[in-house]
């Protein structure tokens, strides 16, 4: 049934739009753009910061425009006397008990507080807040929360409890309320997964990621070292909104030019150990398949799900694939296979992925795998080195990955977007299956709708699949498998909504950009574009899988493979 459709006017402008809209999104359609900081979309909704207030026809006092319906024949003015005077107001009270350390901020010149404090002329203290300091928890290796810079926007609450994580929450009373884990107790205590949703939701630097800069920096200058660089599939597509690009530009041949630019080290492509990755997945997939045990099976390539599971769903772990992430496969191919061909100690070797997701900052502290990879640092870190560096980023020539792991098909390429790591297996397993099998895009697996589900006929075999993104929705498929409900044989689940594209470690960007960008899909479609021009598109068909299962491990799933490829997840019961 098609909408009621309401007619108002915003600053004269005549407006139709359907029932139920909102003050704030109405004005987008007229090209008014209302200031906001509680307010972000898809996630944070509860007209809190009061800095959208307008005058409303039929309202007795100032409204919140993200919250506020529109009427039929309403008359709304967005930038009166009275609406200025009370946003600057309100800036004015955030910032009395704001830590103003702007110059050495992370968000410096990229702060929603500071774009607005800026417009509104805030330039003076007017109101002294209590002091009242509170210590900055650097306990997690992914995420760092300096709540003296928090401005209680609760939009880092609101993408938390999003996630079904509800790691985080309002804490105190009054001038003394701030955001914490439960009892105040150390992130690194509570139901954190490291995500990293937080951060992109935060409208200052209150978050960020824990930072290993300075460590690579090291390695850069010391002569004993050899250090190796590698990419993580979604970079390409980011990297380029740090140095004013347009969203979903693909800058694969600068990003490699620039990293070579840090200093003396040899940059490869992660999309290699993605391939690796399916091959080794898929392999394990057509196993469970002959042998029925246990089913269905999850992969495993997200390391802030696999935390997911071993904190809320412990019993589900027999079902995650043993496979390493392509990050840690790299770590662990480097350090064996390629530092054996080259004569090289290991222990002088250092390895570094950037990485979209704060998780796999986690994820090298494993003990299992600890000594995989020695720095992840998120597109944001690599986009700050390459600004310290001097690097004209944008007038950089386009180059290409160094060999031997240089060339990789366009299954690696997809992993960065919800649905990618599916359709990448599901080529190469149901042609393991039946050689004769040639298709290559399942549509059906692709998009950003939150959980998808599709059914295929591969060798006799149904095959029934499921992919999802966010952790809300991992929950909602956990609850359905357990209770009956549903049948799979093999889930892909991302724990950012959308993917990797959109994760914790992607370039920050303004509310007024995310509210009025399909941010998730144009960073999938410079993926899958990629794909599409790429002569190889079977993680099974590239020469490099060849090479390195010929001389080192022999086929899929070996024992050689296990030793190095392969690991195993621990029950770690917190709810």
């Amino acid at each position: 049934m098609q909408a009621k459709m309401v007619n108002l006017k915003i600053n004269n402008i005549s407006v139709s739009v359907p029932e139920g809209t909102t003050i704030l999104e109405a004005a987008r359609k007229a090209h008014i753009e209302i200031p906001t900081l509680c307010y972000l979309k898809d996630v944070s909704c509860v007209g809190s910061c009061r800095m959208c207030l307008v005058e409303a026809t039929g309202a007795r006092g100032l409204v919140a425009a993200c919250v506020y319906p529109v009427s039929e024949g309403m008359e709304v003015r967005t930038n009166t006397e009275k609406c200025r005077q009370s946003r600057k107001m309100t800036l004015e009270l955030i910032l009395s008990k704001h830590k103003k350390k702007c110059l050495s901020c992370e968000r410096n010149h990229n702060c929603e507080l500071q774009k607005l404090s800026l417009g509104y002329s805030v330039d003076e203290d007017r109101f002294k807040g209590e002091d009242f300091v509170l210590p900055i928890d650097t306990s997690t290796p992914y995420v760092v929360r300096d709540n003296d810079k928090c401005i209680n926007c609760m939009r880092c609450v609101a993408a938390c409890r999003k996630q079904n994580v509800n790691a985080i929450g309002p804490i105190g009373r009054g001038f003394h309320v701030h955001i914490g884990s439960a009892f105040d107790m150390p992130l690194s205590e509570s139901v954190c997964v490291g995500c990293g949703q937080c951060i992109v939701a935060c409208p200052v630097g209150a978050l960020s990621e824990n930072s290993t800069i300075e460590n690579v920096w090291k390695a850069l200058s010391d002569p004993t070292k050899q250090v190796v660089f590698f990419t993580a599939p979604s970079v390409r597509a980011t990297l380029g909104e740090a140095f004013d690009m347009p969203i979903g530009t693909n800058v694969e041949g600068k990003m490699v030019a620039a990293i070579r630019r840090l200093g003396n080290c040899e940059v490869f492509n992660m999309d290699v150990t993605a391939d690796l990755t399916i091959m080794e997945e898929a392999s394990e997939l057509i196993n469970r398949i002959k042998t029925g045990k246990p089913m269905p099976m999850f992969t495993s390539c997200c390391p802030a799900w696999i935390k997911f599971v071993e904190q809320r769903h412990p019993e589900m772990i027999p079902h995650l694939s043993s496979c390493k992430s392509p990050q840690q496969m790299f770590g662990a191919l480097l350090k064996s296979y390629w530092c054996e061909k080259n004569g090289v100690d290991p222990k002088n070797l250092y390895v570094v992925s950037v990485i979209p997701c704060t998780a796999k900052k986690y994820e090298c502290t494993r003990e299992e795998m600890k000594d995989d990879v020695d720095a992840a640092i998120t597109t944001r870190e690599l986009a700050r080195m390459i600004k310290t560096a001097g690097i004209k980023f944008t007038e950089l020539p386009d180059e290409e990955f160094d060999n031997p792991f240089a060339t990789a098909t366009g299954g690696g390429a997809i992993f960065g977007a919800t649905g990618g790591v599916m359709e990448a297996a599901l080529r190469t397993a149901a042609h393991m299956m039946d050689g004769s099998f040639e298709v290559l895009d399942f549509f059906a697996v692709r998009g950003t709708n939150p959980i998808k589900e599709a059914t295929y006929l591969v060798a006799g075999n149904t095959i029934r699949v499921a992919v999802a993104s966010g952790l809300a929705n991992a929950e909602t498929i956990i609850r359905q498998i357990e209770s009956g409900e549903k049948k799979y044989d093999f889930i892909e689940i991302m724990a950012c909504p959308g993917g990797c594209v959109n994760g914790g470690g992607q370039p920050t960007l303004s509310d007024s950009v995310r509210n009025n960008t399909e941010l998730k899909e144009s960073r999938a479609k410079a993926l899958y574009t990629s794909d599409t021009k790429n002569e190889l598109r079977r993680s099974s068909d590239s020469p490099v899988m060849d090479v390195i299962y010929n001389d080192y491990f022999g086929f899929p799933n070996s024992h050689k493979a296990h030793e190095i490829l392969h690991t195993t997840y621990h029950a770690d019961k917190r709810i």
